[in-house]
């Protein structure tokens, strides 16, 4: 059933193109504030799940059951998670924001790092850990609808290009491509409202 198929010059899995279309899907409807982007991810999600575990890139594998979490909480919180309990406008981080999230991030890279290459066989702990560690802040300052958060899957997204490519994941690679043009208009457009 995920057998590979032969999409103009490149081939991959049909799981994965279902999860780069889905993928494609989430950004756009996030870019737009649509909270409906999160339904979309969380199906997104479950289907990446399975294709980096094949790919054995468990640190993204795992992220995605996170994501999944993370979707639901976000779904709520672009309701209903400002101060009176509904919708959510978009904000910026404060000094001490930046640097919790620099902190956070420095911290789950270490952890993941460490945690992959003592009980993983995947050949790139650390950059598995880097990017698993910058996903989950990208989608929590996305979750709580920070204008950073598109700065951080600008980097995420550019570095994921290199992971992807290495491990044969052409058609995912792409999409990590596009993703960081897409976070870029989402940059632009959040910029004005924040």
């Amino acid at each position: 059933m995920n057998d590979p198929v032969q999409l103009f010059d490149l081939t991959t899995a049909p799981l994965e193109l279902v999860s780069f279309v889905l993928a494609l899907i989430t950004v756009s409807l996030s870019i737009r504030q649509s909270h409906w982007s999160w339904l979309f991810s969380m199906i997104s999600s479950a289907t990446y799940a399975v294709v980096f575990f094949e790919a054995k890139l468990y640190g993204d594998s795992g992220l995605q059951l996170v994501f999944i979490a993370l979707s639901m909480w976000g779904w709520y919180q672009w309701l209903h998670g400002s101060s009176t309990h509904s919708v959510l406008a978009v904000s910026r981080l404060t000094r001490r924001g930046w640097l919790l999230s620099g902190v956070a991030w420095l911290a789950g890279l270490v952890v993941l790092s460490v945690f992959l290459q003592r009980y993983t066989d995947t050949d790139v702990p650390h950059a598995d850990g880097l990017l698993t560690a910058g996903s989950l802040l990208g989608q929590w300052l996305l979750s709580r609808k920070k204008l950073e958060n598109w700065l951080v899957w600008i980097v995420v997204d550019a570095l994921y290009v290199g992971l992807y490519l290495y491990k044969g994941l052409t058609l995912t690679a792409f999409l990590y491509g596009v993703f960081v043009l897409m976070a870029l208009a989402g940059w632009r457009a959040w910029r004005k409202l924040a």
